[in-house]
């Protein structure tokens, strides 16, 4: 494995995606509202309803007492109001953050190959001197370093704001917790993985990267389906689960990584241009 063919490709691709105003504004604009707008209007929302007399939380109540027991339990000695900030921004949200790493490598991944067809430029890196392996490895490796990067810096951004949000609130910091420790560094990669190995395997074989995006699209509904059960109270964001979560997108990863390298050949994507 050539170190250096791997880092010149991927450092190409990142140059592409920075000049690339398709790519580079949904992956400023989606952060920006999952990582900062929403657990600055949900950790402020109490403060202003206290502050505006006939307009309490209606329906909060009901909204707790459809949490599970054991999601319950670990926010007993907070009252009501700290009780809503702590379920939504720790618990609820939790699957959101990672949509960010998902969404972040399946763009990159999907401009990859789609990308360089609709460039015209993936012909003349095709007959580069690297071998199908490095190239294959550097393309994964411009899409999962980005998202790796956007997930974390999307934590620490929801991190201060939830916490400086709630604070008239909550008096305390309240995030993050084990769990969500757990799931930036351990689940996080292993999502980015998925989306970018999925997206890859599709952009190769797609003509354009909006083609390639559109059929990728599905990768997201796992993501979905989290969210759905958690807000349902089906089930919720424990430290168990998250590591379970973990190994099985870790175990999806491996399967999709060794289809992708036994399949990738440079010879096949020159006959589709």
């Amino acid at each position: 494995m050539n170190r250096r063919a791997i880092r010149a490709i991927a450092m190409k691709d990142l140059r592409v995606v920075a000049n690339n105003k398709g790519v580079t504004i949904p992956l400023i604009i989606a952060p920006l509202i999952l990582m900062v707008g929403l657990p600055a209007l949900v950790g402020l929302a109490p403060s202003l309803a206290a502050s505006m007399p006939g307009t309490p939380l209606n329906g909060l109540d009901t909204f707790i007492e459809s949490m599970p027991d054991s999601l319950l339990q670990t926010v007993a000695g907070y009252d009501e109001m700290q009780t809503m900030i702590v379920l939504a921004l720790v618990y609820l949200f939790a699957p959101l953050f990672l949509v960010l790493p998902m969404m972040v490598a399946s763009v990159i991944a999907a401009d990859s190959f789609a990308g360089e067809k609709e460039r015209k430029t993936l012909e003349a890196l095709l007959y580069t001197p690297t071998s199908d392996g490095d190239l294959f490895v550097g393309k994964l490796l411009a899409a999962w370093l980005p998202a790796l990067a956007v997930a974390l810096l999307g934590f620490v951004a929801y991190g201060l704001v939830a916490n400086l949000a709630a604070w008239p609130i909550m008096g305390e910091i309240f995030f993050p917790n084990l769990m969500w420790l757990v799931l930036v560094f351990w689940v996080a990669p292993a999502v980015a993985g998925l989306g970018l190995s999925t997206m890859v395997l599709v952009s190769v074989r797609a003509q354009g990267f909006q083609d390639a995006y559109q059929i990728g699209g599905a990768v997201v509904i796992p993501i979905v389906l989290l969210l759905v059960a958690q807000a349902t109270g089906v089930m919720y964001f424990s430290v168990g689960l998250v590591l379970l979560l973990g190994f099985v997108f870790w175990l999806i990863d491996a399967v999709l990584l060794w289809l992708g390298v036994r399949t990738f050949r440079r010879s096949q994507l020159a006959s589709r241009l």
